[in-house]
């Protein structure tokens, strides 16, 4: 029998809720939709005329991208305080291939990354797959999900990297001011580099500590923020990211040299995609302003429908397509999904997927447009009512 890569986990199998949304087909209240193309925006019709622009004729192969793209990505910092170097961006296919790069780059196979919990299940599936170990440390929801920096002090001598998420998904935090600088400190002491994904801060709703800030002004240690149309223009299909690296001239310039060479062996970013990317931020706008809208508005009324029954709470959202619901441990958190799932077609996601610590905590999508975010929400609601 062939032998395949422990990369890969050996069990693929899907699990309870998969199984019965696949079974059940279309789901009438999907509070769990994160593809805004999906979500009923006002997306332009001209928006993607830019892919056609005759320069994708010409192949002219650069591993970092674009120059002009790389302009246009350094001047969206400008609206959090970042003087960002277009020479120092270097364009991706999304912030998934942004991550692998990054440890091909900082890790030798059997390294470690730190990664808060809870976060994107995502970091274990990406680390696992370019042999690389993640160690997690906590968001304190006691202390609006602020990371405890004994755990990432006390990382062990194979760590290379410290991994934010600013805002959090789907906790919506943001990092503190405070925190951002001891981090940044011993990332400096330790020789470790930093890595932000800021793929939300463009999407600020309660605010806070550290929420107009950007990772990207980080000059006393190596430093990779992540940003990306997909979120940032709500166009997931546009592949196009990209990677502001921070530092020391000479971090940089030494991080970027061999960034360019890793990224020049896969050349993913196709050249229609890269040139159109200035024209794509612009002609965005009103989409990233609608889904803004949106998740305020989807917020209020979570907001409003939950003052009604004094068991349910909604923490703060500092930023980002998220809200996280907290219900009384009526049931299994995952029994409870199901039952909204099979019985009042409401989907919701466990906050056990994102490693969530509390029980009967859920995450639902912002995005989720609002006809169905109301009967949705009007459906949980009264389940719980009928079970208190």
């Amino acid at each position: 029998m062939t032998r395949f890569s422990g990369r890969v986990p050996r069990s693929l199998t899907p699990n309870r809720l998969s199984e019965a949304r696949a079974s059940l087909g279309e789901v009438p209240f999907d509070l769990t939709v994160n593809n805004p193309t999906r979500c009923d925006l006002p997306y332009p019709k001209t928006l993607l005329e830019a892919l056609a622009d005759p320069g994708g004729l010409d192949y002219r192969p650069d591993s970092a991208g674009p120059p002009a793209t790389r302009r246009a990505i350094a001047s969206v910092y400008d609206q959090w305080g970042a003087e960002v170097d277009p020479s120092s961006i270097l364009i991706t296919g999304s912030t998934s291939e942004a991550y692998s790069l990054l440890f091909k780059l900082l890790c030798d196979p059997g390294d470690a990354v730190l990664v808060p919990t809870p976060s994107y299940p995502l970091f274990d599936q990406l680390s696992r797959l370019d042999g690389v170990v993640t160690t997690s440390f906590d968001l304190d929801p006691q202390d609006d999900w602020r990371p405890d920096l004994g755990q990432i002090a006390a990382a062990s001598e194979q760590t290379r990297a410290v991994i934010l998420v600013h805002p959090n998904n789907p906790t919506g935090s943001h990092i503190h001011p405070e925190d951002a600088t001891a981090i940044v400190s011993l990332c400096r002491d330790r020789g470790w580099a930093l890595i932000a994904d800021e793929v939300f801060l463009p999407y600020r709703l309660d605010g806070g500590p550290g929420a107009g800030r950007s990772f990207a002004a980080t000059t006393d240690c190596l430093s990779f923020t992540l940003g990306g149309l997909s979120k940032m223009a709500g166009l997931p299909q546009i592949k196009l990211a990209w990677i502001v690296l921070g530092g020391s001239d000479n971090a940089r310039r030494s991080a970027l040299e061999r960034l360019d060479y890793i990224a020049d062996a896969y050349l993913s970013v196709s050249t229609p995609v890269a040139l159109a990317g200035p024209r794509l931020m612009v002609g965005a706008l009103t989409v990233r302003a609608a889904i803004s809208d949106r998740c305020r508005r989807n917020l209020e009324v979570l907001r409003r429908a939950s003052a009604e029954l004094p068991a349910v709470t909604v923490p703060v959202v500092g930023g980002g397509w998220s809200a996280l619901l907290r219900l009384p441990t009526i049931m299994d958190d995952e029994e409870l999904a199901l039952h909204l799932l099979t019985e009042r077609g409401v989907a919701v996601q466990p906050g056990y997927f994102f490693d969530l610590p509390d029980d009967g905590t859920f995450v639902l999508s912002l995005l989720t447009p609002e006809p169905v975010w109301r009967d949705g929400l009007a459906a949980i609601f009264e389940t719980v009512r009928t079970w208190l």
